[in-house]
């Protein structure tokens, strides 16, 4: 807009209630929105493709670490579930027995029952287990176990539910995890075996429910 256009507005402003600088700047915005529309959609949203997320490794696997047992395991379960029945009974513990049962039954079930597999993801923007979706922001640091004679995944969230994601790695090598992972999140080298580990490492070694096949 030249001067001589603003000083003809101005001159209108002052006689008339109606103010035709506004009008004017209504029209100019309305023109501009029009012309932005017009423009390519590369000129509009010039978010370039590397922004696009990126999946580094994907496979499926066990929901739970999980082992098949031979009948040996499951007749010593049985024996030994009785004889602390039969103990609790004598001294008349009835809610023990009712807890030791219940205990006994969830380990049968789960021995019993093989879990189904998962879809895990790991990408540019967190790790996906099969409906459930956690972001970077979200998971704190991550270290390695063995259950059951397979390697398993943990990786520790920063708020205290799920608190931790335990994720069955298959035949996915450890060091291709670990070399992903290590770009988002710290890598825990040791971590210190709790007393509820420690105790049922020593009774599977010292007093196993069935004899490994050599």
């Amino acid at each position: 807009m030249t001067n001589d256009q603003k000083l003809i507005i101005a001159f209108l402003d002052f006689p008339f209630p109606i103010s035709y600088s506004k009008i004017m700047a209504v029209a100019r915005k309305k023109q501009e929105e029009e012309i932005a529309y017009d423009l390519p959609e590369e000129e509009l949203y010039p978010e370039d493709a590397e922004d696009e997320i990126k999946t580094y490794l994907s496979w499926h696997a066990h929901g739970r670490p999980y082992q098949q047992h031979s009948i040996e395991y499951y007749t010593n379960s049985f024996l030994i579930t009785m004889a602390i029945e039969i103990i609790l009974f004598l001294f008349a513990q009835y809610i023990l027995m009712a807890l030791v049962f219940s205990l006994a039954f969830l380990v049968f079930a789960l021995s019993v029952v093989p879990p189904r597999n998962l879809y895990y993801r790991i990408s540019s923007e967190g790790i996906r287990v099969e409906d459930h979706y956690f972001i970077w922001d979200e998971l704190y640091d991550f270290y390695f176990m063995k259950s059951h004679g397979q390697d398993v995944l943990h990786v520790r969230t920063k708020d205290y539910f799920p608190g931790e994601l335990t994720i069955v790695l298959g035949d996915v090598p450890i060091q291709q995890i670990k070399t992903i992972l290590r770009y988002f999140l710290p890598y825990r080298e040791y971590v210190k075996p709790s007393f509820m580990d420690k105790a049922g490492t020593w009774l599977e070694k010292n007093f196993p429910l069935e004899r490994t096949s050599s």
